[in-house]
């Protein structure tokens, strides 16, 4: 992480702006999000922004439009591929999730769109799940929208408040101590990483074990 942080740093600030506009977009898009969540280079965006590198306002616009412009592309390659999607090799190993995914889209409608942009996973899938559902773009639009400007806003802040807090703490307490805070949030996000990550593998593994105890049976 350091060293994507370093190239952010030293390229341009139209690279910035480029580079973390790409990748909100590819992650809902193109399924980037399984490799890299966009939500990290929006709160990166943030950062450079509360060291004066890049504006804020220029961030903010370029993560809003990508995220809503990204779900767009998304749902239309959704739409267009139909089930036949879900049949990628990528996608195929997460069948399970998938498909509660896209139960909760029919039974829940617009409402899963916004719901979906706040977990990495569903962010990836859900605009390609609702128009393989046969969601309606007049439907899909406005959440998609909500949920862009929401999670846009709130993601490059994040990485904004995170940066001016950082320097404000230097600025008190010196170098060592603004550092000594760094590693604790940095700790702190691993620890909270990891238990979120292992509690979405518990759920998989008790989804899978539905599903097999389900298919013994529908064979009795």
């Amino acid at each position: 992480m350091n060293t994507v942080i370093e190239h952010l740093l030293g390229s341009p600030a139209w690279l910035v702006y480029v580079v973390v506009g790409l990748v909100v977009f590819a992650e809902d898009a193109l399924f980037v999000g399984f490799v890299l969540p966009g939500e990290t280079l929006a709160i990166l965006g943030g950062a450079t922004a509360s060291i004066g590198h890049t504006h804020l306002s220029v961030v903010l616009a370029v993560v809003v439009v990508a995220a809503i412009v990204g779900d767009s592309v998304g749902y239309e390659i959704g739409r267009i591929g139909g089930p036949r999607l879900l049949t990628l090799p990528l996608l195929r190993r997460h069948e399970a999730r998938l498909l509660s995914a896209q139960d909760v889209v029919r039974r829940r409608g617009g409402p899963a769109i916004f719901l979906g942009r706040w977990t990495a996973f569903f962010r990836a899938v859900t605009p390609a799940l609702a128009g393989l559902s046969g969601m309606r773009y007049r439907t899909f639009l406005p959440w998609n929208a909500i949920g862009g400007i929401a999670w846009g806003g709130a993601a490059v802040m994040a990485g904004y408040v995170a940066g001016v807090s950082y320097q404000r703490v230097e600025k008190w307490l010196g170098a060592g101590a603004a550092g000594v805070v760094a590693a604790v949030v940095v700790v702190g996000l691993i620890v909270w990483q990891v238990r979120k990550r292992r509690h979405e593998r518990h759920t998989r593994e008790q989804e899978q074990r539905q599903e097999q105890g389900q298919d013994v049976e529908s064979r009795a």
